[in-house]
C-alpha cells in the first residue's frame, strides 16, 4: 500500500496559484478515459483505487497524479481482459 499520509522526511507541498485543471492534454485525455471506463463498467473506483495503490512503492512515488491514473487503467484494463499486455505494448 502507497499510502504516504503522515509520513516524515516528504517535501512540503507546492501550491501553484491558479492552477489550470490540468498540465497537459494527455492529462485530460487520461481523465476522460477513466470517466468513460467507470460509466460504462469495465471497472469500480474501489477498483481503480486499488490499481493504483498496488503500484511499486518507488514507481508510485515518481509517477504524477495522472501518471498513477494511467498506470491504473492499464492495469485494469489488463486484469479484465479487455486489452492484452501485448496489444498495450504495440500501442
Amino acid at each position: 500500500m502507497n499510502d504516504v499520509g503522515g509520513m516524515v522526511g516528504f517535501p512540503p507541498i507546492e501550491e501553484e496559484l491558479d492552477e489550470p485543471p490540468f498540465h497537459s492534454d494527455w492529462e485530460a485525455h487520461v481523465f476522460a478515459l477513466c470517466r468513460a471506463l467507470l460509466g460504462h463498467g469495465i471497472f469500480n473506483l474501489d477498483e481503480f483505487r486499488d490499481a493504483i495503490e498496488r503500484m511499486p512503492p518507488q514507481e508510485y512515488l515518481a509517477a504524477s497524479y495522472y501518471e498513477k491514473w494511467f498506470h491504473a487503467i492499464v492495469t485494469l484494463l489488463v486484469e479484465k481482459g479487455v486489452l492484452t499486455a501485448e496489444e498495450i505494448a504495440g500501442g
